[in-house]
């Protein structure tokens, strides 16, 4: 067991990063197929290829999904998943070829690094060549440029990443999640309520300025601002239909709300696949209060587990003698 969503039979990880332009991609590879399901509770969502995941759509499973960086650039990402894929034969079946189905989601993150820098298609088919069931997690693949606490954009902001975590349970269930965080606002530790991470005071403080608390004070973000979202896949050995994993997807989003603070804003684009790749006969509700916790986990894994690159603040640099684990 790896504490992540690759504990899950059937799933893969891979990351490709851009270190010096400052973003990335992310893919998790289901190359046997997965039932698939979306929430989308941000008003900012980038994506592509998400009609597959409706109940009715003609398409049963997915093969891969994408996260990236680059805004709606980074979607060219999901190309080069694509073209791993038909080369291996995987894809749906439409009698001359298989068409990969690999739905797709994007972060802002063109104010932290070099905004002309964005995930390619080759980005994305060295994500699959990069695929293992070991995650590294923090500022990589599609957290490279994740940032959180942005009511005053990246000035006293502090960075974001990529976290994953998961569950199993004595019946042979499992339910994993990966997170990436790049929140509007602040990130809460659900179990002390405190805030570990978010908009801070000044541009020099290490204190914490509480995001809802200055919006209740007046202050409101001025400037252009599809700055934000927060990514999630949580997967399960549970065998669902489309609409059973759907609600599962629905259930995991409060994890999210548990652990950002605002969430679900016009500024974010916020959503979370699911995915089934098993036979295991599971309760909906289980799988759906486990997908929560392995979501609330990673949430906190990415932001513990991030870089800051010395160029903002990241938890490890506030919290002076953390160590991740």
């Amino acid at each position: 067991m790896f504490n992540a969503i690759t504990d899950v039979p059937g799933i893969k990880v891979g990351h490709a990063s851009d270190f010096n332009g400052l973003t990335g991609c992310t893919v998790i590879l289901c190359e046997d197929g997965a039932v698939a399901g979306i929430d989308v509770r941000g008003s900012a969502a980038g994506t592509r290829q998400v009609d597959a995941l409706s109940p009715g759509h003609i398409v049963d499973r997915v093969h891969a999904i994408v996260l990236s960086g680059g805004s709606s650039f980074g979607l060219d990402a999901a190309t080069g998943v694509s073209k791993y894929l038909e080369e291996k034969g995987v894809g749906f079946d439409v009698g001359i070829t298989r068409i990969p189905i690999v739905p797709t989601a994007v972060i802002f993150d063109l104010l932290f690094g070099d905004h002309t820098a964005r995930p390619t298609a080759q980005m994305g088919y060295a994500a699959c060549l990069n695929a293992q069931e070991e995650v590294p997690e923090g500022s990589v693949g599609a957290g490279v440029g994740a940032v959180i606490g942005k009511l005053f954009e990246t000035s006293r902001a502090m960075k974001g990443g990529l976290g994953t975590c998961s569950v199993a349970m004595p019946d042979g269930l499992r339910v994993g999640a990966l997170v990436v965080v790049n929140a509007f606002g602040d990130i809460i530790d659900n179990i002390t309520g405190r805030i570990i991470a978010g908009l801070r005071k000044s541009e020099d403080s290490t204190e914490f300025a509480n995001t809802v608390n200055c919006l209740k004070q007046g202050m409101v973000k001025q400037k252009f601002a599809l700055v934000n979202t927060t990514l999630g896949v949580v997967a399960t050995n549970g065998r669902f239909t489309k609409r059973d994993i759907t609600k599962v997807s629905q259930m995991a989003q409060g994890g999210l709300i548990k652990t950002i603070n605002p969430v679900h804003t016009t500024f974010d684009g916020d959503l979370v696949f699911a995915l089934s790749t098993g036979d295991i006969e599971a309760d909906i509700n289980k799988v759906g209060v486990l997908a929560e916790f392995v979501v609330t986990e990673a949430i906190k894994r990415a932001i513990k587990k991030a870089d800051g690159f010395d160029l903002i603040p990241a938890f490890k640099d506030i919290h002076k003698g953390w160590k991740a684990g």
